[in-house]
């Protein structure tokens, strides 16, 4: 494809609007021949630094907000365009495969990705094609817009032709709204889960944080808003957003009965029989089937589609044996956390809460002691270790992790998390739970700048033999 269709809006000369171009790249390193480089403005740096790098990479053209001396043409817009502009060109490059799809976009502190993925189930039992993009199958929760779109268009490029409806539901994060991640898409369905404390680090406020993810819910960027009502902030957005929206509650939910084989609950009338387990996959599962509702599936059909879903990687999940139940979970915020352990209780009965569980490095500080208070006081024992301390020190986060933790607690710290797993096992006795938090489906673990392979449920089941 030629440069000057890519950047269509863009005034160039005829030699420099003839360049091929197959891709579009915002990382240096990425860059292969073919490449278009955007060098961004970031928060440590400006691309300008490495577009030696690129060219050498590759790139055989350069577009920035700064005159830049290159080998390659270079191609100079404003500021204010320049994001606009490596979006659209990011889509163009691909074929524009948003236009292909019907986007259902879900933000919210907990549930994001567990609400994604029993959307894309929903749509494949429902017969539509159906995919999710977010933790699971990207590095960033939202990919950046040359990533992103090559996804979609992966995605359409597997999709059936044969079935009559396309669907991705996408994860949204506050950061990606900030940082205008998902400029130019327009979704079908904008979803809230709920706000709670998490990335203040970045957003400094509750407020801001809200208004971060408020963004998502506007005409220009949506046809229809699915929220969570039973939350304060979900309450409050749906009560100011321009779309019509459809409010979810808990109450939708009637009859609930809760195993570790799953839930059986009635909404609208329909039963719905689904292998999930725990309260909070009922409050997941409800505003799953709203979305998809929303989009104009049968109640009926939707509810008997339940029985298909399958639980979500590292939420809720179980490894068993000896009688001890093990359940591997991604919590890691203190609604999060709460809501994990809570479930558990009562799923449990009878028998011990073990949990094992620490706070990322180099990520929201605040929380930690927060987390503390929420294990320690929801547990018979509590052992805080390492999550992925990244480039700070492991004892210094168990630190502030412990200055939080309840009175009289039954508190352990082991800073080596394999350490830490093993001791929980060896405690638990027959009827008792172990619940390895703040991981999930995560198959690596962060010390410092080396990353090494840690599946916190293959840890388990090494230690169950």
């Amino acid at each position: 494809m030629q440069l000057g269709d890519v950047l269509e809006s863009v005034s160039l000369d005829v030699a420099t609007s003839c360049v091929e171009v197959s891709s579009v790249e915002i990382d240096s390193r990425a860059c292969r021949p073919g490449s278009l480089f955007f060098a961004m403005p970031g928060a440590h740096g400006h691309g300008a630094a490495f577009v030696d790098g690129a060219v050498h990479n590759g790139a055989v053209a350069i577009v920035s907000d700064t005159p830049i001396s290159a080998l390659v043409p270079v191609v100079v817009v404003s500021t204010s365009e320049l994001r606009t502009l490596m979006t659209s060109a990011s889509s163009v490059v691909v074929g524009r495969p948003e236009q292909h799809l019907e986007l259902v976009g879900v933000t919210g502190t907990n549930g994001k990705t567990s609400v994604t993925s029993l959307v894309s189930s929903l749509a494949q039992a429902l017969g539509w094609n159906g995919a999710s993009i977010g933790t699971l199958t990207n590095e960033r929760t939202t990919p950046a817009p040359p990533e992103l779109f090559r996804t979609l268009g992966e995605l359409v490029e597997n999709f059936s032709a044969e079935r009559s409806r396309s669907l991705v539901a996408m994860e949204v994060s506050s950061h990606a709204l900030d940082q205008h991640r998902v400029q130019g898409l327009h979704f079908a369905v904008s979803a809230f889960t709920n706000l709670s404390h998490d990335h203040l680090d970045y957003h400094h406020s509750m407020e801001e944080y809200f208004n971060a993810k408020a963004q998502l819910f506007t005409p220009e960027r949506a046809s229809r808003a699915v929220i969570w009502c039973d939350d304060s902030y979900g309450l409050r957005l749906a009560d100011m957003t321009g779309l019509p929206v459809s409010r979810v509650h808990r109450s939708d939910a009637t009859d609930v009965s809760e195993s570790l084989q799953g839930t059986i609950f009635f909404w609208r009338g329909h039963l719905v029989n689904t292998p999930l387990i725990g309260d909070y996959n009922v409050d997941n599962a409800l505003m799953a089937m709203e979305i998809v509702r929303s989009l104009g599936a049968d109640e009926s059909q939707i509810a008997h589609a339940m029985s298909e879903v399958r639980g979500v990687p590292g939420r809720f999940e179980l490894v068993s044996g000896s009688g001890v139940v093990i359940i591997v979970d991604y919590a890691h915020t203190p609604a999060g956390l709460a809501r994990l352990l809570s479930d558990v209780r009562r799923v449990l009965g009878t028998g011990r809460v073990i949990t094992v569980f620490g706070c990322g490095g180099d990520r929201d500080r605040a929380k930690r002691p927060v987390m503390g208070e929420v294990a320690s006081s929801l547990s018979d024992i509590t052992i805080v270790t390492s999550d992925n301390p990244r480039s700070e020190s492991p004892d210094a986060i168990i630190d502030s992790i412990i200055e939080g933790v309840t009175p009289g607690a039954t508190v352990l710290r082991m800073s080596e998390r394999r350490g830490a797993i093993a001791e929980a096992i060896r405690l638990a006795e027959p009827g008792d739970a172990v619940v390895i938090a703040g991981k999930g489906h995560e198959t690596t673990q962060i010390i410092g700048d080396v990353v090494t392979p840690f599946d916190d449920r293959e840890v388990a089941r090494e230690f169950l033999k």
